[in-house]
């Protein structure tokens, strides 16, 4: 499936093209009703900005179950939403002088980024700022939403959450993953209370809200909220707050048996889940399972389902849904969630 450019547009905008153009509007299952759960990765990152309100609502709009805002504090300590904590790829920043005494370079997670981070910013100067691509190369087609969104808070994404669910007649899940907590705890920025208390006070049960994390910790650290927790895991490597850990031993039975002990889900890489048990044995353990982060870009997909000849041409994404639907997953994590509910639909 290859669709020019001028289609692609025509689909972010909610027109009606092809095979890639969402659908109107249509009817989703809720969480774990109908089929596998569909959750939009930062929204409906493949068509808009992510973590933006455009994105959030356009997952919601083309049948998203769950939405997904990635967790990170500002300098008073109040939690937004940002892929990572440095934002020179995600916000205009860079285009503001008066911030540009705020680049540095830090260590983070062992590993050293440059840029502009939320951590060294208000909630108030935060939102002088405005959300871009940040995939541009990739997906220049969202870029003409470039600068008209700004950086949301968590509570702006559960109140968006619960106006969609009253709009659309479904109850609509917000999907939160505590982003390098450990860090953030070093420098005095815990996230775990202000999520924690963020959920006693809208009140979020099981169906409106599953909280995710890489780190073993921080997930251990929100047991007793009565919602329900999803163990994240890397391909490479281990959690930063386990180093004696790896992502491999977590995924064994034996890791697995562990995982249950504190979580409800796991969330691998889809590379972690083809060809391997690993569905039948999360089930086996008790937990249900959700790989990440189904696009539909050739560049992501397997090469049998590739299609034209550049990396950013859209293959064949209905057939890759539909071999992880029949492997029996849980959930799918995805950028394109109109995509995902449609084939869900068979």
């Amino acid at each position: 499936m290859r669709l020019g450019r001028r289609s692609l547009l025509l689909a972010a905008a909610g027109g009606t093209v092809a095979t890639a153009a969402a659908p109107a509007v249509p009817a989703a299952a809720g969480p774990g009703k109908g089929g596998p759960v569909v959750i939009g990765h930062r929204g409906a990152a493949g068509w808009r900005p992510e973590h933006t309100a455009a994105s959030y609502t356009y997952a919601v709009q083309t049948g998203a179950d769950w939405i997904e805002p990635d967790l990170v504090p500002t300098k008073d300590h109040v939690l937004v939403v940002r892929h990572e904590n440095e934002i020179s790829q995600t916000t205009d920043v860079a285009r503001h002088p008066e911030f540009a005494d705020r680049r540095t370079t830090k260590t983070v997670d062992g590993r050293p980024v440059t840029g502009w981070f939320t951590e060294d910013f208000t909630l108030a100067e935060l939102k002088t700022l405005r959300a871009v691509e940040r995939l541009p190369r990739v997906r220049d087609r969202n870029t003409v939403f470039d600068g008209r969104e700004e950086v949301m808070t968590f509570q702006e994404v559960v109140d968006l959450a619960r106006r969609l669910s009253r709009t659309y007649g479904r109850t609509i899940a917000v999907f939160p993953e505590t982003k390098h907590p450990t860090y953030f705890r070093s420098l005095g920025l815990p996230l775990e209370p202000k999520l924690a208390a963020a959920i006693r006070r809208n009140r979020l049960g099981r169906r409106e809200c599953v909280v995710q994390s890489f780190e073993p910790t921080s997930l251990r650290r929100m047991t007793g909220l009565g919602v329900p927790l999803w163990q994240a895991l890397g391909t490479t490597g281990g959690p930063h707050d386990l180093p004696s850990t790896t992502y491999r031993d977590m995924m064994t039975p034996a890791g697995l048996a562990e995982i249950a002990r504190y979580a409800d889900w796991i969330g691998p890489d889809k590379s972690s889940v083809a060809g391997t048990t690993l569905v039948a044995d999360a089930h086996a353990a008790g937990l249900r399972i959700g790989p990440y982060t189904f696009r539909a870009e050739n560049q992501f997909l397997p090469a049998g389902f590739r299609r034209g000849s550049g990396p950013n041409d859209f293959g064949d994404a209905f057939a890759e849904y539909a071999l992880y639907y029949r492997m029996g997953v849980d959930a799918v994590v995805t950028d394109f969630p109109d995509l995902a509910v449609m084939a869900r639909r068979g």
